[in-house]
């Protein structure tokens, strides 16, 4: 019953990790194109390291570098990996809680700061064309002009703001758009600390059966 039990948490946790293995690819992958085709973080010159792109580059490295770890510490029964891998899960979701709280706490600041980075970069828009294409793609993704509207405009608006006579700023328009998607943004998070807990359980249960079937087989 014990190398039975021993040989199913293994290959659990093995396909387990091997699919958050490929997430890690996948969230990489998908940084790196946006780094490459995204100009959006050129708005944000006080933050120039915290654009999407950097951060998921960032994410999908420490998750395939951890998924590798569980893999092989499953696969080859390690308890070594096996428990190296089990705290860099919980240094993460520590890291991740930390940061939900430092968001919540410091919400008006970053409203602030991001605010600034908007009206900055908008002054820049007609003598920067980087800035200008990243002003575009957001007018044309949030049916937004300007930072406040289209008083912010002392000539016509550029065609790429939406047609209307009460056309919101972007800064409301980012505003609604993280509002009215707090519930899938909230329910991708809970799904990742879920997986997490149970990638933490997996790896302490086959960590303790390893011990449980080295002492039944006299190691």
């Amino acid at each position: 019953m014990g190398m039975s039990s021993l040989k199913l948490l293994k290959y659990v946790l093995f396909f387990f990790n091997l699919l958050f293995w490929f997430c890690g690819c996948c969230i990489l992958g998908f940084g790196i194109y946006l780094l490459i085709h995204n100009d959006i973080g050129i708005l944000f010159r006080n933050l120039p390291s915290l654009t999407l792109g950097n951060v998921l580059v960032i994410v999908g490295s420490i998750i395939m570098v951890v998924a590798f770890l569980g893999c092989m510490g499953s696969i080859k029964e390690n308890k070594c990996l096996l428990m190296s891998f089990f705290v860099l899960l919980l240094i993460i979701l520590l890291a991740e809680v930390t940061l939900a709280i430092l968001l919540f706490v410091y919400e008006q600041k970053l409203s602030k700061s991001v605010a600034e980075s908007l009206t900055d970069s908008f002054q820049r828009y007609y003598s920067d064309n980087s800035t200008k294409a990243a002003w575009d793609s957001i007018h044309k993704f949030l049916q937004c002009c300007g930072v406040n509207g289209t008083s912010d405009w002392n000539i016509t608006p550029p065609t790429s703001c939406p047609s209307g006579p009460e056309v919101k700023g972007c800064y409301v328009g980012a505003k609604m758009w993280f509002q009215s998607n707090f519930l899938y943004i909230g329910i991708i998070t809970i799904c990742v600390c879920v997986i997490q807990v149970l990638g933490m359980s997996f790896a302490l249960t086959l960590n303790c059966q390893i011990d449980k079937t080295s002492q039944s087989l006299g190691l």
